[in-house]
């Protein structure tokens, strides 16, 4: 089980990596940043959980998909993530997590490009 999440914290890297060499991402007010240990960070945090699925077959990092949470992040709020890269294009899906069932949802799409640096 350990082997198994270091390989895939190691990998989480190639998501972003693989298309430009220490390419970060900005989805809308999001920078998303595949840190050397593995672990994703959004806006400079390490979220607390993610999730690795590839959407057609193992290994394809063209075709992947990463939930994430944020729980709590420094403004208080927790959020979830789920990071989409399919056919040449990447989005993120946020949902700011409710702490009241009864409370609204807030969800937004964000489109993802390269940051180059």
């Amino acid at each position: 089980m350990k082997k198994s999440y270091l390989a895939n914290s190691f990998l989480i890297g190639l998501i972003f990596v693989s298309a430009g060499a220490n390419a970060d991402l900005a989805c809308g007010n999001f920078i998303l940043h595949a840190a050397s240990d593995g672990w994703t960070r959004v806006n400079n945090e390490k979220v607390t959980s993610q999730k690795i699925t590839f959407l057609s077959r193992k290994n394809d990092w063209d075709n992947v998909k990463t939930d994430m949470t944020l729980m709590p992040a420094r403004d208080g709020f927790m959020y979830g993530f789920e990071f989409i890269k399919r056919d040449g294009k990447a989005f993120l899906n946020v949902e700011l997590i409710r702490g009241n069932v009864d409370s609204p949802r807030f969800i937004g799409s964000f489109d993802c490009k390269k940051i180059p640096g």
